[in-house]
């Protein structure tokens, strides 16, 4: 997967993390961009060791993964920062 794949796969999936968990997080295009890319990386982890498989490209399983670790990003910045509410 190439680098510009990587920055939209990112971008949509550091905007739906943050649509699915709304809050007071750090914003804007570049950091949203970036909560998607570790998403997409966390979520290639989780989804291997589940046995579900990993983000390999631009397409619905892959999404859904990074989508679900840039949620996990997301709740871990949250405790680290405390006084957050998940």
């Amino acid at each position: 997967m190439g680098i510009l794949a990587w920055i939209i796969l990112g971008l949509v999936a550091g905007i739906l993390a943050k649509l699915i968990l709304p809050g007071d997080d750090p914003g804007g295009f570049i950091i949203t961009i970036i909560i998607g890319i570790v998403g997409g990386v966390i979520g290639g982890y989780i989804g291997t060791y589940l046995g579900w498989g990993t983000v390999t490209g631009f397409n619905l399983p892959s999404i859904g993964l990074a989508i679900l670790g840039a949620i996990v990003l997301l709740i871990g910045y949250r405790i680290v920062a405390g006084g957050k509410h998940i």
